[in-house]
């Protein structure tokens, strides 16, 4: 699994980007969102999810790691496919999807394009609370530990915890003391789980 491809941008449209990285022209499909947050200029770097098919390897890619995340939550619901979760994030912000799935807010979903009220449910069902909330996110991508929250979670979850009790419980000791390092960090989470 690859987790980014970093290159020349050697062309932008709305749906997709193709990126050349060692004379290989890469074609990734992107939402509209990270088409508006890809700067114009030739050097591009996109965050990847790698999906393979009996007949096709398709990379789709995001401008940050917070959007391929929510797009891999959106997969993960029964019926959302890999093009309408790019179509959901097209058509509203990460932040507006975030809300709208802890708020229930099924009428903002089934708005879009493609979904109907029983997948705007689902999505809703399926992800309420598995989803950090908006300015919990915000918070977490604006925090200079994000590294060491991000590498925290990834040894404890390879550990075998799940992955929503250990994010709360280093949330927490990172609050107490920014100056931790990961190994601290996951010994004292392993005190408290």
């Amino acid at each position: 699994m690859y987790d980014y491809i970093e290159g020349k941008l050697v062309e932008k449209n709305p749906t997709f980007v193709i990126i050349e990285v060692a004379q290989i022209g890469y074609f990734i499909n992107i939402s509209l969102n990270t088409y508006t947050s890809i700067p114009e200029q030739e050097h591009c770097r996109l965050y990847i999810h790698q999906i393979i098919r009996e007949d096709a390897i398709l990379f789709f890619g995001f401008y940050d790691k917070r959007e391929r995340e929510l797009f891999r939550q959106l997969i993960s619901v029964s019926g959302i496919g890999a093009n309408t979760a790019r179509l959901i994030l097209s058509a509203l912000s990460p932040v507006d999807i975030y809300q709208a799935i802890n708020e229930g807010n099924v009428f903002l979903l089934k708005s879009i394009k493609g979904i109907g009220i029983k997948s705007a449910q689902r999505i809703i069902v399926d992800l309420k609370g598995k989803i950090g909330r908006e300015d919990e996110m915000e918070e977490i991508f604006r925090t200079e530990s994000n590294t060491i929250h991000e590498e925290s979670l990834s040894a404890l979850v390879h550990l075998g915890f799940t992955k929503s009790a250990v994010d709360k419980v280093i949330r927490q000791i990172l609050a107490d003391n920014k100056d931790l390092t990961v190994e601290e960090v996951v010994k004292e989470a392993l005190k408290r789980l």
